[in-house]
């Protein structure tokens, strides 16, 4: 036996105990001729302390050691020196008397040193040895909450009767909003798999299959570029789907395990049960996000019938062109520097606005912009954003969705610069009403699907068939918390009629549906439940509560910022024979 003890199990009554630990060696450190070493599992630090008075052969082993080497100690535990107790760790009032000592496996100098604040060590190189990076308490308390959390989850939806089923990972390509990752079949030469962005169709069937409530954590991928809350290539997300509900069943499942969640695995304090629902459009004009941060409650307000003819060209020439004139007021803002307000319009520049007028709000306001309107004007401006004395007004100009986001972008960077992001709290709430269709991103004119394309219309098939499609809301809703997006859901389309319309709308041919989701279509027609869902995603639900600068930070094996795994080297090439078996040749450019 190695151990009869972990390294963060021993307390103060435990003196008088033999005991036998093994870790690994965090530091050592000689104090005349008696060596202290730092033992360190998973579970905490035990110092243990040699001397060879009382055991030369161990003391003699003890000479021999170097930080991260595997070691297995035996000996009495006792009480520290009073001069040396250490409050911080668990185990700070304890030590071994190191009797027996053995040397399990000897380590090189670490490329860096565990004990030191991460920063100091370059990420790609704590990535290539991630193996000795996840030694780190930090990392292995990461670890644990993924852990809870994912056995929590279990626990809360087979306490609600749901079944838990795996999907297939080797699927068919699906527009989703994505990339696919493409498989070549080897039995199917031409043909290909995808590896399923999410298990949406499978999880539809399920429905059908009268499995009625269903879920599990599944692994998803997607061929997107990483960023800062996006993992490369694939996550984790709850997947889960109910059959015969409404959108309200939906948010009474999930939202008690939210607040459990929140309040077992966070020190954070949710600021508003029930949680709010707020539709798309509200949440847009009011925030200029689908996605905001109700930390804090700076609120976008439309101004354009206000400053209607007001002889500022800036104003009236976007209301000429159809578009709106919005004011976002800033308590204490006056405080911005020129310089802060010249990078803050960069980021509304960045989000489409031509730029940002404003007003710093005083006993005689103050602004390029003055000139341009009477006081009466100005005042009216001022009580309608209800600002006072050190606030300041921003304004834009352009068509609505422009402003909004161009607004919400400015708010957010306000809601940073003033210290208003309060980690402490946690803001949840629902964002409802999606539209079901959007111009597309990647060809210029055409209508798409904004959300699932498998989503219910609000109004069904009378909606798709008489609205303009722009105008047309879809039964989708996103959970939010602090800022970030956390799943996407929906009550799903579950007629075929429906479908083929909704996907005609976006472009598809009754041709073009068929083969890509005949099976959708077949089970529809053999008594499709009315259902619905939604999948959070653990990784960035993770990421969040735990303060995370990255989502990379909460992975056991993540990729680097480029998508490369540097400790697996991966991608890389592979052989000519196997990418003969799969009858695929590389064309490498010159």
């Amino acid at each position: 036996m190695y151990r009869t003890h972990t390294c963060g199990e021993l307390r103060k009554e435990d003196k008088g105990k033999e005991v036998e630990l093994a870790g690994w060696v965090a530091s050592r450190r000689d104090h005349g001729g008696v060596i202290f070493i730092d033992l360190r599992d998973r579970y905490g630090i035990t110092q243990v302390a040699f001397d060879p008075k009382r055991s030369k052969k161990a003391m003699t082993h003890a000479n021999k050691l170097r930080d991260e080497y595997v070691i297995q100690v035996k000996g009495t535990v006792t009480d520290r020196p009073s001069d040396m107790i250490n409050k911080k760790l668990d185990t700070g009032e304890i030590e071994i008397d190191g009797q027996e000592l053995v040397i399990l496996n000897k380590s090189k100098t670490p490329p860096f040193e565990l004990d030191k604040p991460e920063f100091e060590a370059n990420e790609n190189t704590r990535l290539k040895y991630r193996f000795i990076d996840l030694r780190r308490p930090k990392l292995q308390h990461m670890l644990e909450l993924r852990d809870k959390m994912i056995r929590m989850i279990r626990q809360y939806f087979h306490s609600k009767d749901f079944r838990e089923v795996q999907t297939p990972v080797l699927a068919n390509s699906s527009p989703e909003g994505a990339r696919d990752w493409l498989v070549p079949s080897r039995l199917y030469p031409g043909k290909f798999y995808a590896l399923p962005q999410a298990p949406q169709q499978f999880k539809q069937l399920l429905m059908v299959g009268g499995v009625d409530r269903y879920f599990q954590i599944a692994p998803c991928f997607r061929d997107e570029d990483p960023r800062m809350d996006r993992a490369f290539g694939e996550f984790y997300q709850l997947d889960m789907e109910m059959s015969f509900v409404e959108q309200e069943d939906i948010f009474n499942i999930m939202d008690p395990l939210m607040v459990k969640l929140t309040e077992e695995l966070s020190s954070k304090k949710i600021i508003q049960k029930p949680f709010p629902r707020i539709a798309w459009h509200e949440a847009m004009e009011k925030y200029g996000s689908d996605k905001p941060d109700l930390r804090f409650e700076l609120e976008i307000r439309p101004i354009t019938d206000i400053v209607k003819d007001s002889g500022f060209k800036v104003f009236d020439e976007a209301i000429k062109d159809k578009g709106v004139v919005h004011a976002l007021k800033i308590d204490k803002g006056a405080k911005f520097s020129r310089k802060d307000i010249d990078e803050i319009t960069e980021i509304a520049k960045e989000r489409g606005s031509k730029g940002l007028a404003y007003i710093v709000v005083d006993k005689e306001p103050k602004s390029p912009i003055i000139k341009f309107f009477e006081k009466e004007k100005i005042d009216e401006i001022i009580r309608s954003t209800y600002a006072s004395d050190g606030d300041i007004i921003f304004f834009a100009a352009d068509k609505w969705r422009v402003v909004c986001e161009s607004l919400g972008a400015v708010r957010d960077e306000c809601g940073r610069r003033l210290g208003l992001k309060d980690d402490s709290k946690a803001a949840w709430c629902w964002i409802t009403d999606f539209p079901m269709y959007d111009y597309s991103e990647i060809e210029e004119g055409k209508i798409d699907f904004a959300h699932n394309p498998f989503s219910m219309p609000q109004g069904g098939f009378e909606a798709l068939e008489s609205k303009d499609p722009l105008d047309i809301v879809a039964y989708q809703y996103d959970y939010v918390l602090n800022g970030f997006e956390l799943t996407s859901g929906a009550i799903r389309n579950h007629e075929p009629k429906i479908m083929y319309k909704a996907f005609e709308i976006a472009g598809y041919d009754r041709k073009e549906v068929d083969a890509r989701f005949g099976h959708m279509i077949r089970a529809f027609e053999y008594g499709a439940p009315p259902h619905g869902g939604n999948a959070p995603g653990i990784d960035r639900m993770l990421m969040v509560l735990m303060d995370c600068e990255s989502i990379r930070d909460i992975y056991a094996f993540p990729k680097d910022g480029a998508g490369r795994d540097v400790m697996m080297d991966a991608p890389s090439e592979v052989q000519a024979k196997q990418l003969k078996e799969l009858h695929i040749k590389i064309n490498k450019e010159d």
